[in-house]
C-alpha cells in the first residue's frame, strides 16, 4: 500500500528509518524537515498503522478508507485533511473520470491517499525533488503542488470538452451535415460528462478559497498547519480554478442551449414532414373523390352517356391535381 516514503530535510530527499514513529521523531527533532508518505488504495488493516503512528482523525480516516467524497477542506486539533479529485479524459471515449486524492498535513507530516489511477502525484513529487527552494517550505509546499498539479490539469480537461463541443455544435447546426438520429443522445452523454467534471471542480472552490486567505464568515480564520507565507501561491491556484469553472459553467449552459436548438430543429423538420404527408394525401384526395362518384353506378347520370365525359374527367383531375401541387410548392408544403 505504501508507493513511496521518505524524510525531505532542507528540501531534499533523505531516506529515513523503516519504521514510521522513528520517522517522525526523527523529522520532529531536526525542526527542519517532514516525513511524506504515499498511498494507494489502502485497507482498513493496513492504514491503522499509520493512523496511530501520525494521529489521524477517526472521522477523516474513515472518509479516505471509503473515498467518494466531495472536495472538502477540514481542520482537526493535529491535521488538516484536504479532498480533491483529479480528472482524466479519455479521448477514445470522449468521456471524463475522476479520482480522489486526500491530503493529511500536520506537524512535520504529510500522508497522501490515491485512490484511481489517474492521480498525478507521482510527477508531483518528482517535480518538487526537482524544486528543493520550493520543497524546503515543508508539508505547505506539498499542498500546494498537488492543488496546482490536479486544477492546472482541469484547464487541460476543459480544453478538450470545449473541443468535443464544437464538433456538437457542427453536426447541430452546419447547413451541410444533418443531424443524425444518434445526436441528441451524444449531446446528452456530453452533458453527463460536464457534469461529472462539475462535480470535482464546483467544491473545490471554498477550500482554496479558505487555504488563499479569502474566506468569509467562519471559514475567514487561518487554516492551520499552512503558513502565511503560501496564501499568494493558493491564490494563484484559486484563480486557475475560477477560470475552470467559469468554463465549466459555459460549457454546461452552452450544451443544454444546443440540446433545446437541437430539439426545435427536430420539431420544425417533423412539421414539414407532415406537411408534406398532409398535401400529398389531398392531392390523393381529389381523384379518389371524383371516381368514387362515378363509381356509384346510379341510373340516372346523363354525363355517362356523353361521348367526351371520360377524358373530360381525366382532364379535370389532372388540372386539379397540377393547381394543387402548385398551391403547396408555392407555400413550401412541397
Amino acid at each position: 500500500m505504501i508507493v513511496d516514503c521518505a524524510i525531505y530535510r532542507e528540501g531534499r530527499r533523505t531516506e529515513g528509518p523503516a519504521d514510521l514513529s522513528d520517522a517522525l521523531d526523527e523529522a520532529r527533532a531536526t525542526g527542519d524537515a517532514f516525513v511524506w508518505i504515499g498511498l494507494h488504495e489502502p485497507t482498513a488493516r493496513e492504514f491503522e498503522h499509520v493512523t496511530k503512528e501520525f494521529g489521524l482523525h477517526p472521522l477523516a480516516v474513515e472518509d479516505a478508507l471509503k473515498a467518494h467524497q466531495r472536495p472538502k477542506l477540514e481542520v482537526y486539533d493535529d491535521s488538516l485533511f484536504l479532498v480533491l479529485k483529479p480528472v482524466v479524459y479519455e479521448p477514445q471515449g470522449d468521456t471524463v473520470s475522476s479520482g480522489e486524492v486526500m491530503l493529511f498535513l500536520g506537524d512535520s507530516f504529510v500522508v497522501s491517499v490515491r485512490h484511481s489511477e489517474g492521480a498525478p502525484l507521482g510527477a508531483v513529487r518528482q517535480r518538487l525533488e526537482a524544486e528543493p527552494d520550493l520543497l524546503k517550505q515543508g508539508p505547505t509546499a506539498v499542498l500546494y503542488a498537488v492543488a496546482d498539479a490536479i486544477v492546472d490539469h482541469y484547464l487541460e480537461v476543459a480544453a478538450e470538452l470545449q473541443t468535443d463541443l464544437e464538433e456538437l455544435e457542427t453536426e447541430v447546426f452546419s447547413p451541410e451535415r444533418s443531424a443524425s438520429r444518434h445526436t441528441a443522445s451524444r449531446i446528452y452523454a456530453f452533458k453527463r460528462q460536464v457534469l461529472e467534471f462539475r462535480r470535482s471542480t464546483g467544491p473545490l472552490a471554498l477550500p482554496m478559497a479558505r487555504l488563499a486567505g479569502a474566506g468569509a464568515g467562519p471559514y475567514s480564520a487561518a487554516v492551520p498547519f499552512v503558513s502565511d507565507a503560501a496564501q499568494p501561491f493558493f491564490r494563484d491556484v484559486s484563480d486557475h480554478l475560477t477560470r475552470v469553472n467559469e468554463s465549466v459553467e459555459g460549457l454546461d449552459r452552452l450544451v443544454s442551449d444546443i440540446l433545446s436548438a437541437h430539439l426545435a430543429q427536430m420539431s420544425v423538420r417533423q412539421n414539414d414532414d407532415m406537411r408534406k404527408i398532409s398535401s400529398w394525401a389531398a392531392m390523393a384526395a381529389v381523384p379518389t373523390m371524383i371516381a368514387g362518384i362515378y363509381g356509384m353506378n346510379f341510373e340516372h347520370m346523363p354525363e355517362l352517356t356523353w361521348t367526351w365525359s371520360y377524358p373530360a374527367v381525366i382532364l379535370l383531375m389532372a388540372a386539379l391535381e397540377i393547381g394543387l401541387y402548385r398551391l403547396f410548392k408555392n407555400r413550401g408544403w412541397l
